[in-house]
């Protein structure tokens, strides 16, 4: 059984690494808790290591969730790669990014392999440390609510729904006009008292 001994860099922090050994036949999961033990930071944030040239250029992404692909390929889970089968080179070189709010980047650094002396050792195991590592630094992600926080100094709105139902109620309190009924014979009167009399030509004995 080969065992892989990773010398790993901050990228902002050239002066402090570790080095981790660690089985060829353990996974990329594996790899990323033994870093962030090495290290003390907080694990649980989300990362991805990316299989890189020897001039640090990102390929193939494994990442510890699934997320959208990477320059048109779909990336591999953390749990299912396992380290054999992607160490093709013997000086290696992975890109590890921690974090993506923070962005903590890491150089990872194939340095040697050899087999296993004792097979009842445990890996991944940390073998030598270089530095203090830096604090680590959470950023939260905003929480969503349901109030808008940039008008929290006006105004409630108020919704118009009371206003018409007072317009309806005062609408509902006027009195109608009472229905008047009549015969006919007031009717014709009503009529007669309406019209105009027709000028009437004077009688003969008044001329």
């Amino acid at each position: 059984m080969s065992v892989y001994r990773f010398k790993v860099t901050f990228e902002d922090y050239e002066d402090v690494s570790r080095e981790i050994d660690i089985r060829s036949t353990q996974s990329f999961v594996d790899l990323h808790y033994a870093i962030q033990e090495a290290i003390g930071f907080d694990a649980s944030q989300p990362a991805s290591f990316y299989m890189s040239n020897d001039n640090w250029i990102k390929d193939r992404e494994i990442s510890l969730e699934q997320r959208p692909p990477h320059n048109g390929e779909e990336n591999v889970l953390m749990k299912d790669a396992v380290l054999g089968k992607w160490i093709a080179d013997p000086h290696q070189k992975i890109y590890y990014v921690f974090d993506y709010n923070t962005q903590w980047t890491f150089y990872i650094e194939l340095h040697r392999i050899f087999a296993a002396d004792d097979t009842r050792k445990k890996y991944p195991v940390c073998v030598k440390v270089n530095g203090e590592a830096p604090k680590q630094k959470i950023v939260p992600l905003p929480v969503k609510t349901d109030v808008d926080e940039s008008a929290e100094d006006d105004e409630p709105n108020i919704v118009d729904d009371d206003y018409t139902a007072d317009t309806v109620e005062v609408a509902e309190e006027v009195d109608e006009p009472e229905e008047v009924v009549i015969n006919a014979e007031e009717a014709d009167d009503i009529t007669n008292e309406g019209e105009v009399p027709e000028e009437q030509e004077p009688d003969e004995d008044e001329q």
